[in-house]
């Protein structure tokens, strides 16, 4: 199933925040991605419906396992695209709004490629 960019940052920002915090919340989301409660409220039941979060009777967020495997994807995506921009002389602030982008818009071909050279070549 081909799953929108926008599902792709809301698994991500739910993956990043249950790094940070003992328990995700729906408001944790809203902070993070600094939407509206209502829209994040909205989007939050889309991604429950279809399988990629969980929530619990005290309204904590956790990621299914195919929520998992999306965000897990992204987040390295991330993590991988900023720190070359940056290896590259890009600021960490442009090179993290500019992998934000990137993510999404590689192929699996292409960002292997790029992690591949990275982590033999830029390491």
């Amino acid at each position: 199933m081909q799953i929108r960019e926008s599902a792709e940052d809301y698994l991500e920002a739910i993956l990043y925040l249950s790094k940070t915090h003992e328990h995700v919340r729906s408001i944790d989301v809203v902070h993070h991605l600094g939407f509206s409660k209502p829209s994040v409220s909205v989007y939050l039941k889309n991604l429950r419906i279809n399988g990629y979060i969980n929530t619990d009777t005290n309204g904590h967020i956790t990621l299914t396992d195919e929520g998992m495997s999306i965000a897990t994807k992204i987040y390295e995506r991330h993590q991988v695209l900023t720190d070359i921009l940056v290896k590259l002389g890009v600021t960490k602030e442009v090179a993290l709004e500019d992998a934000c982008r990137l993510e999404h818009a590689l192929s699996d071909e292409s960002f292997d490629a790029l992690k591949k050279y990275y982590t033999n070549v830029m390491l």
